[in-house]
């Protein structure tokens, strides 16, 4: 090649063309991302209904605070962020004005009520019966022990009751006892007799008045010492005194605990003997304190024991222990039971039960009682009309007054709702009823007064109509949807103390 020659070079477009090229495709780009945009599918949330603007509250709601949804401890008086997240407070309000305050409510789609696995009950009046059973032994009537003791010094020479379980009868004798002390108090009663005799005879009246003062004064030492008057009798026909004293059963019953032996010396007070009379006896039964508001003083109680199996006894609540045992949660229920031919021992293991059921108003109904007058302190008097007890002479009163329900109330059914609608926060109960109108559906929370359970259900005492539905399943759920957003609700009435977190969309 020679200076002269031209290299070969490639030919290509102007300049001009060139931008013309450059504009064309990034038309090109910029129609084909538009088109791709409106033709791609969207997120549902973004052709979604835009929210409506926050409207302001009725008249007859004012906002209390503003909170967080996430951190419902922050507690604003004004609209804005939430220190913590940042996230949009959200208004509390409450209720104001003349009408009755609405519980929490939360209004639940179908789908969400799906998911919530909602179940709901209507408030209706059902028969309610209950069987409270209890277990315990039987033991002895403390009202009907008798403790024989030395009424003297001395020293046991004889003993006729020598063996625990031993039959007695009143007015036998139990043992003989030597006491020089008794044989000095006999000789001084002696003495003043005589004098007092021939004072009788020869003396003015201030002479045998005072001689028999004296005689008198001996005599009551000798009661005191437990000289029965037939022995004074005996002492005075004979005029001669003894060393020896027979101690005498002042009930009759059983020997159930023995301290006196042949030889023993005794001092004056010391006991000798305890005599159980077992023609009544006592059943100390342990009730759970789930079941005390089913007990009454009164209640006829039916139980079995293994030593007669299939047959029944019965007995009547005569005391119910005011206070619990913390360790077995029960309270002792005592019951008084006839026992004539001292078939049941102290000892015995029995299996009890109480059928209660109850009248229209929710309280205890014993057809036995209905119209009634008890003793308060012994059951087992029971009139027909007003009067005194045959045992301690006390006033009756009426069955009614000692907690059973009246006699002009039917027993037919009681207003209630399954025990799984209620939550107990310990000081208070309270339901989730549903409410519908129209397409909406609401649960409104509502404080309740319940009465003791009855297997299944609990009685309703106020704060319910019958054919009201309440929430029986997903109750919970609804609560606690209602503490996630901040808002009051039955457990929590000021809002949600804490909440979890993984939740944090505006509400």
């Amino acid at each position: 090649m020679t200076d002269n020659e031209i290299p070969n070079q490639k030919v290509g477009p102007s300049s001009g063309v060139r931008k013309l090229y450059i504009v064309a495709f990034v038309a090109f780009g910029v129609a084909t991302f538009l088109i791709g945009f409106w033709l791609a599918p969207r997120h549902p949330a973004e052709y979604a209904p835009k929210p409506a603007e926050e409207k302001e509250p009725q008249s007859t709601q004012q906002i209390r605070y503003w909170t967080c949804s996430m951190h419902p401890q922050i507690k604003m008086a004004q609209k804005g962020k939430c220190p913590i997240c940042f996230m949009d407070l959200v208004p509390i309000y409450e209720t104001v004005g003349g009408g009755e305050t609405e519980g929490p409510r939360l209004v639940l789609s179908k789908a969400a009520r799906g998911l919530a696995e909602i179940q709901t009950s209507p408030v209706e009046y059902r028969p309610l019966s209950v069987t409270v059973r209890m277990v315990g032994k039987i033991d002895y009537d403390e009202t009907r022990l008798a403790q024989v003791s030395a009424w003297v010094p001395g020293r046991i020479d004889r003993l006729y009751a020598n063996y625990v379980g031993m039959q007695v009868s009143k007015g036998e004798h139990l043992s003989y006892v030597y006491s020089p002390e008794l044989r000095t108090a006999q000789e001084e009663f002696l003495i003043a007799h005589r004098r007092w005799q021939a004072a009788k005879q020869g003396g003015d009246a201030d002479e045998i008045a005072s001689a028999l003062a004296v005689r008198e004064a001996t005599r009551k030492k000798l009661e005191l010492w437990g000289i029965l008057p037939a022995q004074i009798s005996q002492l005075e026909e004979s005029n001669r005194s003894d060393d020896h004293t027979t101690i005498y059963a002042p009930v009759s019953g059983t020997v159930i605990a023995r301290e006196a032996f042949e030889g023993k010396y005794v001092q004056a007070g010391e006991r000798l003997f305890t005599i159980a009379e077992l023609t009544t006896v006592w059943a100390l039964l342990d009730a759970y304190e789930i079941d005390l508001g089913w007990l009454r003083y009164g209640q006829t109680v039916q139980f079995e024991t293994d030593t007669y199996p299939g047959e029944v006894f019965k007995g009547r609540i005569a005391f119910i222990q005011p206070v619990l045992n913390e360790m077995t949660r029960t309270v002792k229920v005592r019951v008084n039971i006839s026992n004539p031919q001292e078939r049941l021992k102290p000892g015995m293991f029995v299996r009890a039960k109480v059928n209660v059921s109850l009248d229209e108003a929710g309280q205890v109904k014993d057809p036995d009682l209905a119209g009634k007058w008890m003793c308060p302190m012994h059951p087992e008097v029971v009139k027909d009309v007003e009067g005194t007890c045959d045992i301690c002479g006390m006033d009756l009163v009426e069955a009614s007054k000692l907690g059973f329900g009246r006699p002009e109330v039917s027993a037919k059914k009681v207003m209630s709702i399954p025990w799984t609608a209620a939550l107990l926060t310990g000081t208070r109960a309270v339901v989730y009823v549903e409410q519908r109108k129209d397409d909406e559906v609401a649960y409104i929370g509502r404080q309740v007064e319940l009465g003791p359970r009855a297997g299944d259900y609990y009685v309703v005492y106020s704060g319910l109509q019958e054919g009201e539905l309440v929430v029986t399943n997903g109750n919970f759920k609804i609560d606690s949807t209602l503490q996630i957003q901040a808002k009051p609700s039955m457990m929590s009435p000021e809002g949600s103390p804490s909440a979890p977190a993984g939740d944090h969309q505006h509400h």
